[in-house]
């Protein structure tokens, strides 16, 4: 293993550092605008960001990754042992390399949009594995962002992170107050918003999606939010060929994203 001289200067923490209860907080739920990476993969694709690292945490005895590159973007640098990488580490098989990332801040009056535009809605989504995925998916479509309504699940949690394959730190993501708020941007910028919902009668190979396009789908136990229903947006179907009712969430949203974006490209 090849490490950079200024790694041998990180200095050694142990259980009762601050830094290291922050980074239990984190562990847990993440918080406002920082987020828990860690690994080998997942600080490669921090690295292609303009994340700010706010602390790197080293365990020389089980890293077997160059670590200069974390080094020379992190504020902060402490070397940890074994023992509290395994009280720190979320994985069966640590890597070494913990960092507190600083998610990147979006405002909803900074976006401009075209007909080529396609924006993703959850609303309410429950679990931090389907929203790192609706991310990564989001992504996948080049959609222009993320909006989210009715949050339980936190991008910062850690799992958002590896679900989204570190998409979180570059896929823009917006959060309203409440529906109606979201409901008025997507009109003022002129969206043709979908509601992506079981039991409407249309499917979603009926739309044009020539415009500025939106799908709202909804969380996995209870669907979308009436308030949503309010809105009198037009609500599309994916047709359910089999025993099954509907569709996990990411995947819905990801038949939803590419048919507007293949119908938007000619493919």
């Amino acid at each position: 293993m090849t490490v950079h001289p200024f790694a041998h200067s990180a200095r050694s923490i142990g259980a009762q550092h601050p830094r290291v209860r922050d980074l239990l907080t984190l562990r847990k739920d993440g918080s406002p605008g920082r987020i828990m990476v860690e690994g080998s993969w997942e600080h490669d694709r921090l690295l292609t960001t303009a994340a700010s690292i706010d602390a790197f945490f080293w365990c020389p005895e089980v890293a077997t990754t160059e670590v200069h590159r974390i080094a020379e973007r992190a504020t902060e640098m402490y070397r940890i042992s074994e023992k509290l990488l395994a009280r720190l580490s979320r994985k069966t098989r640590s890597d070494g390399l913990i960092s507190i990332a600083r998610l990147p801040e979006w405002r909803p009056h900074a976006f401009e949009f075209t007909n080529e535009s396609l924006v993703l809605v959850a609303d309410g989504v429950e679990y931090a594995g389907n929203l790192g995925t609706l991310i990564r998916t989001a992504d996948a479509a080049n959609a222009d962002c993320l909006v989210l309504t009715s949050r339980r699940a936190r991008p910062t949690h850690p799992s958002v992170y590896s679900a989204s394959r570190g998409t979180v730190l570059s896929m823009p993501i917006l959060e309203f107050d409440d529906i109606p708020s979201a409901a008025a941007w997507l009109r003022n910028h002129r969206f043709r918003v979908h509601l992506a919902d079981p039991a409407a009668t249309g499917t979603y190979r009926v739309p044009q999606y020539d415009g500025p396009t939106a799908f709202v789908v909804g969380s996995e136990g209870s669907g979308l939010s009436r308030e949503w229903h309010a809105e009198g947006f037009d609500a599309v179907s994916i047709p359910m060929l089999g025993q099954a009712d509907s569709l996990n969430v990411a995947l819905s949203a990801g038949i939803l994203l590419f048919e507007a974006r293949a119908r938007k490209a000619g493919w």
